[in-house]
């Protein structure tokens, strides 16, 4: 036998055909004789070396062809598994509508570190703008399929800190009164020069005037924002493989159709859009109890969405990211695969722990009972988000002393560098006599090192900069973020030491104009005040069942419950 890839075995087949030699006879010296069976085996080897090498010849051709061809296939299959990604990955960016924003929304401040929080407004459109969404949310039998962008009947200012470690999700209610803004919808032309109305209706000019009316109202940077319509819900909860909540009764939304019994359920489709759609379901009947059951539902589909199942699994994610790209509106920063991955990511970081839900505090609108104004506690809750700060703070300790604390300690390990460690040369780049004095005095204040020292720049300067040595960037960013100065402004130098020249763009007092040093904490306490903030890791919430006559059937008002008794001939949302 012979392996066609190791040539011959080493057995060596006798010939039977030749004659066996006879006894070897000594010569007359003693010597052997020639021939014999040494030299048969001499001979034998000889010629089993040359037919080695014949036999050897042919089957190390085919191995190389063999080889060749295989290599021929691998790279057909790799260009062919690059052209599906490619054509998967354009496909992807081909689904996304973005619009711009227009600088409408302001911009959020990186920290002394260099990190950005990220603001996004997440809006529900009530568009039926396509045979679908007419289909899905009724109302166009007269209309037919409507143009313009709608109302945003759901509003969430989605914030995710500059260092990832934390999140909140604040609702607003749609019948919130405030002013909108002048804007222009660059899609259609269609404008206002701006009035006092309910704060749903600024998206009918466009999704950029929706962010600018949010901003204004407040205070906090718009960096993003995502818009859904009512097929995009349904796209994203099939796509994770359905949602699971709870409702603490048996209850039937004579609205928007919502019918199950008490309990868990999983929701997918339609179920799902009819969930997040109730407002008659749910709470007091009205748009607030609807933001908390979307919080549970939203916090649900986090849980889902972090599982490992879900990331794991090739096809839940091409599903998920055909149904997201198809299903989302959003803004130039966000208009590309690329970039919804990142934001993924970062969303990806924040455990659910640390993701807080909250609905914005109200008041009745002295003018009309049926809408609502910013309560008492809103405007802590605004500036928590504004600053970055945690609202789990809030929940576990209503301190803010406490939520200061953490900051600090957060801020402490991110340098490694006490203020006591740091010296700093600061230096006069203006005409403006006493700025090198000033500042250097508020950084001895602080509790930097008594070796902070003063001197005129060399020329003057038009831009502040902070420059340090090799190895010294931990101490920069100590003194940078006690200054309120932007991580653009630091910069590597050659020598040793921290340098602060002060330039023009920074004309008076010890802070500067446009840096980022953190204003004094929020209120934790005031903020979670009414809010009915949960986090994002509790499962097992229910989303409480009306026990008000809050719908209709057959003409007569009843409880949700109620209603679920009476319409036994209506099949249950999950049937």
């Amino acid at each position: 036998m012979s392996d066609p890839w190791d040539g011959p075995g080493s057995q060596v087949t006798r010939d039977r055909t030749t004659k066996v030699p006879g006894q070897r006879t000594a010569g007359a010296d003693g010597a052997r004789p020639s021939g014999g069976r040494a030299a048969a085996r001499a001979a034998s080897r000889q010629g089993d070396e040359r037919a080695t090498s014949r036999r050897r010849a042919r089957p190390m051709r085919r191995g190389r062809r063999a080889l060749k061809i295989a290599g021929a296939c691998l790279a057909l299959l790799m260009l062919g598994t690059a052209g599906v990604g490619w054509w998967f990955y354009q496909h992807l960016n081909d689904n996304i509508h973005s619009v711009s924003l227009d600088g409408k929304g302001g911009t959020e401040k990186a920290d002394a570190f260099g990190r950005t929080p990220i603001n996004i407004l997440v809006m529900g459109s009530d568009g039926r703008t396509s045979a679908e969404d007419c289909k899905l949310g009724g109302g166009c039998s007269q209309t037919g399929v409507q143009t313009g962008s709608g109302n945003a009947d759901v509003e969430m200012v989605m914030h995710i800190s500059a260092d990832r470690s934390n999140a909140t999700v604040m609702s607003i209610p749609r019948d919130t009164m405030t002013q909108i803004p002048a804007c222009k919808d660059s899609a259609n032309g269609q404008s206002t020069a701006g009035y006092y109305g309910q704060i749903n209706s600024a998206l009918q000019y466009g999704p950029a005037c929706q962010v600018a009316t949010i901003h204004q109202l407040t205070g906090i940077p718009i960096d993003h924002f995502v818009k859904l319509d009512f097929s995009g819900v349904v796209k994203m909860s099939d796509a994770v493989g359905g949602v699971s909540v709870c409702v603490s009764d048996n209850v039937y939304d004579t609205y928007s159709h919502l019918k199950l019994t008490k309990g868990a359920h999983t929701l997918k489709g339609v179920a799902a859009l009819e969930f997040v759609r109730s407002r008659h379901g749910f709470g007091d009947g009205s748009d607030l109890g609807r933001t908390v059951s979307q919080h549970i539902f939203l916090s649900a589909m986090m849980r889902k969405f972090k599982s490992a199942g879900t990331l794991t699994d090739p096809t839940a994610v091409y599903s998920l990211a055909d149904a997201a790209t198809k299903a989302l509106t959003v803004d130039d920063g966000l208009g590309s695969v690329s970039k919804l991955i990142g934001l993924a990511s970062d969303v990806n970081k924040v455990p659910t722990k640390r993701m807080t839900f909250t609905t914005m505090q109200t008041s009745p609108d002295p003018t009309d009972s049926d809408r609502v104004v910013v309560g008492e506690g809103a405007r802590s809750l605004f500036a928590t988000i504004a600053n970055d700060q945690s609202l789990t703070t809030g929940l576990g300790n209503n301190s803010a002393t406490a939520t200061a604390t953490a900051t600090a300690k957060a801020n402490a390990t991110a340098s490694a560098v006490p203020a006591s460690e740091v010296a700093v040369t600061v230096e006069n780049g203006t005409t403006i006599t006493g700025r090198a004095s000033a500042v250097a005095g508020a950084l001895t204040d602080k509790g930097f090192s008594s070796a902070t020292t003063t001197a005129n720049a060399a020329s003057q300067a038009a831009t502040t900069t902070l420059t340090y040595g090799t190895g010294q960037k931990a101490e920069a960013q100590t003194a940078a973020k006690a200054l309120g100065l932007p991580a653009s402004h630091l910069q590597q130098g050659t020598g040793t030491g921290l340098t602060l020249v002060i330039g023009r763009d920074w004309p008076s007092g010890t802070s500067y104009p446009d840096g980022t040093s953190s204003p004094a904490p929020a209120d934790t306490k005031a903020a979670v005040s009414n809010a009915h903030a949960q986090t994002a890791d509790q499962s097992k919430t229910c989303a409480r069942v009306s026990p008000y006559r809050t719908v209709s059937l057959n003409g007569v008002p009843m409880t949700p419950s109620q209603a679920y008794a009476a319409a036994k001939n209506q099949p249950d949302s999950d049937s």
